[in-house]
């Protein structure tokens, strides 16, 4: 049964001067996984048979009930209402008994189970324990739930009773979508794959949107090698962003806004890479690494060139490839391919806006003496054989080949990532 810190009170009702027929719960929300309700009551009547209902519906109800009253123990079913006997008139004055009521998946077309755990109090002898088991054949959303009596009886004022929601989420999330984590200070939601992010209230949310990034270059023995794939382009708010620019804006998001998020796929062999997205923010996948006299592509870093012009990177996203010679290392978030030696992938940039620095967007090595790929996941390239794939979701560029005979195809570029970040 789950307990805080998933549990997020929703409503209490306590009883006042005069009594109450009913306890009720109206206009549920319907953004949790399963409810709870605890009861502290008593009646104020001898008859003190309690009877749940939910959406005003009296029909279609059973039950399986085991009780114990201290000295004897027995087991009844019925085609009711029935949650066990409150504390009454008959009792020892002032004391009330005790109720929690579990309603899981409350939200499905399915039919409704719940469980009751419950103790009447009563500094005597003899004093009830409950075990329910409930059904509600109905495939309707619970909206509301109603405690009463069936025979004539209210509920004794300081009856207490909270409806509790239990998150599938990290307590007090402020948003669904993506893999969910928090620490002491923030809820992080981590898409591996696209998806959508909606807030269940207004925020400030930070970001790191990491495109695919491309493919390494194909080769051909004696003809051309193949450049590294250029990083996937890298746009965040915490710590770094690509290509040496200011860091980004923070986003206001609103409440019950669907904002749609989109992980690029890394490039096939001599392919760019794919974009990503996340609401009004779009990264450029990583440019392909070129075969021989082929084009380099320009993208969110761009890919390396093979005796020929490196492909362009894009402003605040990533840097160039490395251009000419035998084959060029693809630029990364960080610095441009060949920055740490001919041929090598440029490094990624780091952030710590997971909760942890981890680096991103390396750009793949040159196939032509098989270089390093760039730190952040770029591949590293092959002098005789295919090159080695960029890092999924880190956005690195495929790492180039070259054959000594024969042909290779490239690498394939490592898929992006997106990450949002609010306080809590």
């Amino acid at each position: 049964m789950p307990t805080n810190p998933n549990m997020v009170a929703i409503q209490t009702v306590t009883v006042g001067s005069g009594g109450a027929a009913s306890i009720d719960f109206t206009s549920i929300p319907q953004t949790y996984t399963d409810l709870v309700v605890r009861l502290s009551g008593r009646s104020t009547t001898a008859d003190a048979d309690m009877y749940i209902s939910f959406n005003s519906n009296t029909a279609n109800y059973s039950r399986r009930v085991l009780r114990g009253n201290g000295s004897a123990a027995s087991s009844t079913s019925g085609s009711d209402r029935y949650v066990g006997t409150i504390d009454s008139s008959g009792e020892t004055a002032s004391t009330f008994g005790n109720w929690e009521i579990y309603v899981p998946n409350y939200t499905t077309s399915n039919n409704k189970s719940y469980s009751i755990d419950s103790v009447e109090e009563n500094n005597a002898t003899q004093a009830f324990q409950y075990m329910i088991a409930g059904l509600w054949s109905n495939s309707a959303a619970i909206t509301s739930i109603k405690l009463e009596f069936i025979a004539a009886g209210t509920f004794a004022q300081y009856s207490t009773a909270t409806l509790y929601g239990v998150t599938s989420a990290a307590y007090g999330a402020k948003a669904t979508g993506g893999i969910i984590t928090s620490d002491a200070n923030y809820y992080y939601h981590t898409f591996l794959a696209s998806g959508t992010f909606t807030p269940t209230s207004n925020i400030t949310a930070d970001y790191l949107v990491v495109a695919g990034g491309g493919g390494g270059g194909n080769a051909q023995a004696g003809v051309y090698d193949g450049g590294g794939g250029g990083a996937g382009g890298l746009r965040c708010t915490v710590g770094a962003t690509g290509g040496g620019g200011s860091l980004e804006s923070p986003l206001s998001l609103t409440a019950s806004t669907a904002y749609t998020v989109t992980v690029g796929a890394g490039g096939a062999a001599a392919t760019s890479g794919n974009n990503s997205v996340f609401s009004s923010i779009t990264s450029t996948g990583g440019g392909r690494g070129s075969a021989g006299a082929g084009t380099a592509a320009s993208g969110g870093s761009g890919g390396g060139g093979a005796q020929t012009t490196a492909g362009a990177g894009t402003a605040n996203q990533g840097f160039a490839g490395d251009g000419g010679g035998g084959a060029g290392g693809g630029g990364g978030a960080g610095e441009a391919g060949g920055t740490d030696g001919a041929g090598q992938g440029g490094d990624g940039v780091a952030t710590s806006i997971s909760g942890t620095s981890i680096i991103y967007a390396g750009g793949g090595g040159s196939g032509d003496g098989g270089k390093v790929g760039g730190d952040g996941g770029g591949g590293a390239g092959n002098n005789n054989g295919v090159g080695t794939a960029g890092t999924a979701n880190l956005g690195g560029g495929g790492g180039g080949s070259r054959a000594v005979s024969g042909t290779f195809g490239g690498s394939t570029g490592g898929s992006g990532i997106v990450i949002v970040r609010y306080a809590k």
